[in-house]
């Protein structure tokens, strides 16, 4: 397994939560890292970007500034810390791999996704 997410579940609006995903040595290594989502009836977006390297860091506006992604090198893992959250942000959530784009077809990894519902 490449990719794989976890830490979704069910959470009040205003509430937070944290994503993570495994990735393996060699995935971690070689690609940019990345967070989508998909809500119902809805094609998969953009949420969060991350390169080890000089591209930095990349959101979408919609999550900027109640969203964090970073990674721990240790480990392999990337991270999306998720604060201030609204109901609009329920979507299964995937961590991908690829290039530093919002483009999902920029990715050629994707890890199983985990569902987030946020609640009113």
């Amino acid at each position: 397994v490449q990719l794989q997410a976890s830490g979704g579940g069910l959470v009040q609006a205003g509430g937070s939560l944290r994503l993570s995903c495994t990735a393996s040595r060699r995935v971690f290594s070689s690609y940019k890292l990345s967070w989508f989502r998909q809500a119902p009836g809805k094609d998969r977006e953009f949420v969060a970007a991350t390169s080890l390297r000089a591209e930095g860091t990349l959101y979408t506006d919609s999550v900027k500034g109640r969203f964090t992604i970073s990674t721990d090198k240790t480990k392999y893992m990337v991270y999306l810390q998720m604060n201030n959250l609204k109901r609009e942000d329920t979507a299964v959530y995937y961590c991908a791999a690829g290039a530093f784009s919002m483009d999902k077809n920029d990715y050629s990894y994707w890890g199983r996704g985990t569902q987030v519902t946020v609640s009113s």
